[in-house]
């Protein structure tokens, strides 16, 4: 287990990998990070997924497609670029060389990388401990 201080976590798994861009599939890829997130936010971290970032740029650049020129333009680059803010990787899930990525970039950067949820320790926010006077 690590820390107990409240972490922004990036949740790193597979979005198209194994996919075939089915819609279906890539849905149950962010399921499963989203699923992951709220468990890390019901832990007391602030969990972030780059694909809250992207997705809505790509759509609002014109995006035709999973995987077009507009999608490759943004949806890694924006995932890179959230590494730096966050103070930690959470790899989860099936073969992926994008979230094998972040963790790289992570790891470059000198963030802390979790491979399991059960390693990142339970905490009470900091929001929570400076309202109770902690």
């Amino acid at each position: 287990m690590h820390e107990k201080k409240s972490l922004l976590i990036l949740v790193a798994g597979p979005y198209r990998s194994g996919t075939n861009d089915d819609p279906d599939r890539i849905a149950a890829n962010v399921k499963a990070m989203t699923d992951t997130a709220l468990e890390l936010y019901r832990r007391g971290h602030l969990p972030v997924l780059g694909e809250w970032f992207a997705l809505p740029l790509i759509e609002a650049a014109g995006s035709r497609q999973t995987g077009d020129e507009v999608f490759n333009e943004i949806f890694h680059p924006v995932a890179v670029r959230l590494v730096a803010h966050c103070d930690a990787v959470l790899r989860i899930g099936g073969p992926s060389a994008g979230a094998d990525e972040m963790v790289r970039t992570g790891e470059r950067e000198g963030k802390i990388i979790f491979n399991r949820l059960e390693e990142i320790a339970p905490c009470q926010p900091t929001a929570l401990r400076e309202e109770e006077g902690q």
